[in-house]
């Protein structure tokens, strides 16, 4: 079995090699797969893409007529798929639902630690020998409340490390489980409790229509004022104008993103040879309060192993008749 990997870095490359005993053939492609790029996958029995590629309705369709069946994402996230398409044309999807979610779990409290201890302007001075302690008071997570938006597999690997710090946990769910609070060490509230109650909200919800900027300037305006909010799941989760006036107006304490509404195209590329062309992206980039990473919470050797095995189970699945564990259906 041939199969194209789109928009592949280094790391991608080693981890599916290493992960290939059934010594299928991979091509790996820098690409984006899109519409402008799907020519590419000519001569391909399947495509493995990755979170930011477009894989919409006319593209699925051309897959389709080069003879391709398989869409084999090597990541949780699908809203770049057009699902209801790829159905329809007869063509499978497959998904990575869960790699590690310590790995960004972890990520989470990387971004939170740094922006409640002030260690990025720290590292800067010291480099420059400046080694005052003015500007760097911070603040304990000990007894802070920490509100998960999303308890699913990371968000709980969140709540652990939470309580881990003395932190009293809130979680807002689709559907909670208060059996399980006492278990998890978390109580279940609805999202405009958490909102108000939380000194730190963490988002682990998934991207869909209905939570599409779900903080907004209406629901930012109901948080605690000095509050930090954490982002490790989908940027457009965060209506990113609203959250930039948040904190030009000092509502908010501090922002911690992995992730970017539009950061296609930008992240995972070495742009530092131009400007950056996104105004809000450029601007949240000044203030000292917002730290930003670009999308590597999932970036552990843990991960990437656990990544490329389950792309490969989804692979011989495919290729042998079986039914698909990891499908993404209508």
């Amino acid at each position: 079995m041939r199969i194209a990997v789109f928009d592949s870095k280094r790391y991608d490359r080693n981890a599916l090699n290493a992960a290939n005993h059934a010594g299928y053939t991979f091509e790996f492609f820098d690409d984006r797969l899109n519409r402008s790029t799907v020519p590419l996958a000519a001569g391909f029995d399947a495509v493995c893409p990755f979170v930011n590629d477009r894989v919409d309705a006319a593209t699925l369709g051309e897959l389709h007529r080069l003879g391709v069946r398989h869409v084999a994402l090597r990541c949780a996230g699908f809203n770049g798929v057009d699902i209801t398409a790829a159905a329809q044309l007869g063509i499978a999807v497959t998904r990575v639902p869960a790699y590690s979610p310590e790995a960004v779990a972890e990520h989470v409290f990387a971004l939170l630690l740094t922006l409640s201890r002030k260690t990025h302007r720290a590292y800067n001075r010291v480099r420059e020998a400046n080694f005052s302690l003015d500007g760097l008071v911070g603040f304990n997570l000990n007894g802070r409340t920490f509100g998960v938006v999303g308890a699913g597999k990371i968000g709980r690997a969140a709540i652990k490390i939470a309580n881990g710090f003395g932190m009293r946990v809130l979680a807002y769910d689709r559907a909670p489980d208060p059996q399980e609070e006492a278990l998890l060490g978390c109580r279940f509230v609805p999202l405009p409790e958490l909102l108000a109650s939380a000194d730190i909200v963490s988002l682990h919800a998934p991207l869909f229509p209905e939570t599409r900027h779900m903080i907004n300037a209406a629901s930012l305006a109901t948080m605690k004022p000095g509050a930090v909010i954490i982002n490790t799941s989908r940027g457009g989760l965060i209506d990113s104008s609203a959250l930039l006036d948040a904190l030009k107006n000092g509502r908010l304490g501090g922002v911690g993103l992995d992730v970017y509404e539009y950061e296609e195209g930008v992240f995972f590329e070495d742009l530092s040879g131009s400007a950056v062309q996104d105004d809000v992206l450029a601007r949240l980039t000044t203030f000292p309060n917002v730290v930003i990473t670009s999308h590597q919470g999932f970036l552990t050797d843990e991960a990437l192993a656990n990544i490329a095995q389950t792309v490969m189970r989804n692979l011989a699945d495919f290729a042998a008749g079986r039914p698909l564990l990891n499908a993404v259906t209508p």
